[in-house]
Parts: structure tokens; C-alpha cells; sequence
């Protein structure tokens, strides 16, 4: 079945439910979980073993409170702070949290990208685009992937191995069993912790043996200002060195191909926009990828358990696991106003909003937002230059640690006779 006759029976079994709405149209939204409700939320909900927000204002409020709650997701809960002389920055709180974000915010601040990571990102991505021009074809989320992992880690100061290598090592990470925060235990079995603990250690080895260690001699002998060489000035650890470039490359590196692909994948599936795309300048440009973000963020769900009840509102109480529903959040009209699940290059969200709860808010918003829309930016203003065609559309996959949606298998062609894409 194609996407347009997809489409079409969504729509129609929408009808038949009464459950269609006329500003949303069929399949507005491409990602999003099967066991999710097409029609979200946007209240607040206590379910059983959580309380699910889908209000902007209420998950915006909460997220900002900050020490009032700690980190839940990415089975924070489950690791031992014993591990660590301090607590990595995605999965810390409190001072030591708050202090970690200042050091290392400057790395991935709009200034700083544009004075010394500007060059390389379109240097990047002009390789790729005449990878494509030359071959004829390319597979996506392979070439995706390289080029995100390749710039992150010049910021990070992995830069002592190679970026195939580092790459293929970092999605390791992503080899766990399911994950479902709405159970006790996250639904894992004794088997399941035992399965992801041997997968975890795998991935931590061989990412400290080939890529940390390597990158950590080479700023002994040569010091660079990047994160890498930050940590090691303050006198961190082995153990949070390689901790802290696991969860920028998991966190950062491999999140931000995802998107890539489907803001390509958008953008080509509607040629009016992707007209307006290419003839915008940068700012225009940067709106319509917040604007797809804001539809389709790789991250679904953000998770926080409850602390202190009196800074929080009446609404949650000691203890309570918040999920906050970034797709549900999303499309909150408070945020968006009238038809929200639709894609409006004229949305006027204001830049701070443009891209709703998909980077996050308060003091775990993601520090790497500009960067992923620079990355993203680049590169797609050189491939959609070369007026590209879809030879094979991409699966979403799922991945349940993160909530958040894979997409393989994505090839483009320039001219319909390029060789089949080699798997890197």
C-alpha cells in the first residue's frame, strides 16, 4: 500500500469513528507509536504507576522547576551513582547538574558553533552531497549518522579514532531490551536487567578501548578546547570522561540523524514546501525544521520522578513518575494554536516555542538544539539542491529506552541508474 492510499484509509476509518478532526487531515503526524491515541491528550492524567502531562503550559512549568524532581528516563533510576566520582550531566540534578550544564553549555552555544564549527558542518556536508552527485545514490541514515557523529565528536574531542568506527560503537547502545515506564521495573524481567547490563558493559568497553582512550592520549600530548579537554582540566575521572561521551554521542550524535532523515523525508513528500525550503534564507529555513520537529520529535517522552512536594503544584505528589507527552505537548493549541497537527511553514510560535518540548525545557533542555538545526540545515540545502529522488521510503523502527523512532533503510538517488547503496 502506498502512503497516499495509507492516507486515504486512515482518514476514512477516522470518519467511521467520529474521531476525525478537520484541521488535522490524514496522517499529519508520520511517527508515532501504534499503542499511542492518534487524538492526544492534552490535560493531565494519573494512570496507575505514572502521571502522564500533555499540557504545554503544565510540562513546561513542571520541567522548569528543576530540583523539584530528577531524572527518570534513560533508566537513570536503575544506575548506581557509586559509579561515578560526579554524575553525568544527562542524568544529574541539583547544583552539580546546574554547575555541569554552565561549563559545558559554551561548547554548544549559537556563537560558538557559528565561529568554529560552521566551516567544517558545510565542508561536511558538501562531501556528502557530492558523494551523491557522484554515485548516483545514497542510503540516508547511513550517510546521516557519519555526518552527525563526524561533528559532535570534533566538539566532544573524539577525534583520535575513526568516524565509521565510533559511529557503529555508539549504536551499541541502542541494543537493549524494551523498556515500558509505565510498569514497575520498567516491565524488564531478571533476565531482561541481566541481558541489558552485559549489552551496557559491552558497549562501554569497546567505545573507553577504541575511542576514549585513544582521544584522551592524543589531548595529553596535544590540549584542545573542547569538552574532552574541559573534563580532563577539572580533573575528571577515566569513568566520567567516558561516561559524559557516551551520553553526548547516545544522547546527541545518533538522535540528531534521525531527525535528518525525517525532515529530508517531509520535506521531499511535499514539493510546494520543499520549493519554499530551498528558496528561504537561513532563519526561514531553521523555522520550517522547527516546525517539522515540533510534529515529528525524536524523543516522545521525557521522564521525572517527583522530589520535594512543596515546590511542586498540587497536582503530583512525593514520588510520582511524570511523564511529560512531548507529541501530546506538541500539539497542544495553547502552544500551536488552530490546527495543530498540521505542518505550517507560517506558524507563529516565536522561536522559543517554534519546536514545542522537543529539545526539552528548564535545566535538562538539550544543549545541542542549535546545533542538530545547523547540522540539519546544512546538509540539506546541498542534497535538495540536487533535486533528489526517493528510491526506497524509510521504516520507523522504535526504541523504547528513549521513546523515540528509528528510521532505516532510507535511499535517494539523483538520476535513477546510480549502483545499490553499500551498508557502512
Amino acid at each position: 500500500m502506498t502512503r497516499e492510499e495509507d492516507d486515504a484509509a486512515r482518514a476514512d476509518a477516522a470518519r467511521a469513528d467520529g474521531s476525525d478532526r478537520e484541521e488535522t487531515g490524514p496522517d499529519q503526524r508520520w511517527a508515532q507509536p501504534a499503542d499511542e491515541p492518534r487524538c492526544p491528550v492534552h490535560g493531565i492524567r494519573r494512570e496507575k504507576h505514572r502521571v502522564v502531562v500533555g499540557s504545554y503550559e503544565a510540562a513546561r512549568r513542571f520541567l522548569r522547576l528543576g530540583r523539584a524532581s530528577t531524572q527518570a528516563g534513560f533508566t537513570a533510576e536503575r544506575i548506581p551513582d557509586r559509579l561515578f566520582r560526579r554524575r553525568p550531566l544527562l542524568i544529574s540534578d541539583g547544583e552539580l547538574h546546574d554547575r555541569q550544564r554552565r561549563e559545558l553549555a559554551r561548547f554548544f552555544a549559537p556563537s560558538t558553533i557559528d565561529s568554529e564549527y560552521t566551516a567544517t558542518i558545510d565542508a561536511r556536508a558538501e562531501e556528502l552531497a557530492k558523494g551523491l552527485s557522484e554515485r548516483g545514490r545514497i542510503r540516508l541514515d547511513e550517510e546521516s549518522l557519519l555526518f552527525s557523529v563526524d561533528i559532535a565528536a570534533r566538539i566532544v574531542g573524539l577525534t583520535a579514532s575513526s568516524t565509521r568506527g565510533l559511529a557503529r560503537r555508539l549504536e551499541l547502545f541502542f541494543d537493549q531490551p524494551h523498556a515500558d515506564y509505565s510498569r514497575p521495573d520498567l516491565g524488564r524481567s531478571r533476565t531482561d536487567w541481566a541481558l541489558a547490563a552485559f549489552r551496557g558493559l559491552r558497549a562501554v568497553a569497546a567505545l573507553y578501548v577504541c575511542d576514549v582512550a585513544p582521544a584522551m592520549r592524543k589531548h595529553r600530548r596535544d590540549p584542545e578546547s573542547d569538552v574532552m579537554g574541559y573534563l580532563m582540566d577539572s580533573g575528571a575521572s577515566r569513568v566520567d570522561i567516558l561516561v559524559e561521551c557516551m551520553t553526548y554521542g547516545t544522547a546527541g550524535m545518533v538522535t540528531t540523524r534521525e531527525f535528518m532523515g525525517m525532515a529530508c523525508w517531509r520535506l521531499m513528500r511535499d514539493p510546494e514546501l520543499c520549493s519554499r525550503y530551498r528558496a528561504a534564507e537561513r532563519p526561514d529555513r531553521e523555522g520550517i525544521l522547527r516546525e517539522i520537529i515540533r510534529l515529528e520529535p525524536v524523543v516522545g517522552h521525557v521522564y521525572r520522578r517527583v522530589g520535594d512536594a512543596e515546590a511542586n503544584s498540587s497536582e503530583f505528589e512525593p514520588g510520582d513518575l511524570i511523564d511529560v507527552d512531548v507529541r501530546a505537548v506538541n500539539t497542544d493549541p495553547e502552544l500551536t494554536g488552530t490546527c495543530p497537527m498540521r505542518l505550517d511553514p507560517d506558524r507563529k510560535a516565536g522561536r522559543a516555542r517554534a519546536a514545542g518540548l522537543s529539545f526539552g525545557a528548564g535545566p535538562h533542555k538539550c544543549p545541542g538544539e542549535n546545533l542538530a538545526i545547523r547540522e540539519t540545515d546544512a546538509l540539506l540545502t546541498r542534497l535538495l539542491a540536487l533535486n533528489p529522488r526517493i528510491v526506497s521510503e524509510p521504516e520507523i523502527e522504535w526504541d523504547s529506552v528513549i521513546a523515540g523512532y528509528r528510521l532505516r533503510g532510507f535511499v535517494l538517488d539523483v538520476d535513477g541508474t546510480g549502483p545499490p547503496p553499500k551498508s557502512s
